[in-house]
């Protein structure tokens, strides 16, 4: 029997607000959930969801898992080793062309915009990606999806606690709430189209880094203030006493994404994602406030023992 959505990453922040437009919005025969642990079955059956077990590091279990799948969501694995998530995503595009996926929807990363070029540290997996999806002649949509406005956090190693904010550069970025993200992504996929295309999914405003800490102190009346470092002394200050643990290797590794995002690499906007949703995408500044709004805002990623 064919499968017209299969949901991978179920379980993961931006994978379940897409299965969760498609319950709200699809037959139930129509989709399943997909994770690597087989723990989480009971979790998704007893919702009357269908799954299916697809472990990255498993060919066999993909192989089983796409069998007469129309449209596959192929949310990228979640670390920070290129060349393990190199592994990883090249076994899941042989496996989805072997058994003739029709459809792979890949959830990639904007920096760059629409531009293949970028050097920035976190977007080279998804290129390599993208170029797999090309040459494996696979039916694809690469989905670059917006800078969350969410991780705000950890792109300024910023904490509740925090007095200053060290960054060796600034620039503007088309933050884009993860929830929006999710829902715009599965209405794409329910859209259907965009064959072997790049598509970038992005809030309509931009926002630097200094903008934000002028956002943090006007809705919780703390006094911020950035200081602008260079590399070197960023590296130095960050991990000799972060809050999060994060190593110096983490520090001088994403020194390459302050470099992509001061050259406007992470600015660029386009209006796919508000036709998608049928209303404007929440602005970085609204967002802000109203994650700020709700608690003292934190994001696991900041922390290297949070998942």
């Amino acid at each position: 029997m064919t499968l017209k959505y299969l949901v991978t990453g179920a379980t993961g922040g931006l994978g379940k607000q897409i299965l969760a437009y498609l319950v709200a919005n699809v037959p139930a025969s129509e989709y399943a959930a997909a994770s690597s642990n087989e723990a989480n079955r009971k979790h998704f059956e007893d919702q009357g969801i269908a799954f299916r077990v697809v472990n990255y590091d498993d060919p066999a279990s993909m192989e089983k898992s796409f069998q007469d799948v129309e449209n596959l969501l192929f949310v990228s694995t979640n670390t920070f080793d290129v060349e393990k998530r190199r592994k990883q995503h090249q076994s899941f595009v042989d496996a989805a062309k072997k058994v003739d996926v029709k459809h792979v929807w890949y959830t990639s990363l904007a920096f760059g915009g629409f531009r293949s070029d970028s050097k920035a540290n976190v977007q080279q997996a998804h290129l390599m990606t993208e170029e797999m999806l090309r040459v494996s002649g696979i039916n694809y949509t690469s989905v670059r999806e917006g800078a969350y406005t969410d991780a705000f956090p950890v792109f300024m190693g910023w904490y509740p606690s925090s007095s200053t904010v060290y960054l060796p550069s600034d620039g503007p970025v088309a933050f884009t709430l993860r929830d929006e993200l999710g829902e715009a992504t599965a209405r794409l996929m329910v859209r259907g189209g965009y064959d072997k295309e790049i598509v970038l999914l992005t809030a309509q405003e931009t926002i630097t880094f200094r903008e934000i800490v002028d956002v943090i102190n006007e809705t919780t009346g703390r006094s911020v203030r950035v200081e602008i470092v260079s590399p070197d002394d960023f590296v130095k200050l960050k991990a000799a006493d972060d809050e999060g643990g994060k190593s110096e290797a983490f520090f001088r590794a994403i020194l390459s994404w302050y470099d992509s995002i001061s050259k406007g690499e992470v600015s660029t906007t386009d209006p796919l994602m508000t036709d998608l949703l049928g209303r404007p995408p929440v602005g970085a500044r609204d967002a802000i406030r109203g994650l700020l709004k709700e608690r003292d805002y934190e994001w696991h990623q900041n922390y290297v023992n949070r998942k």
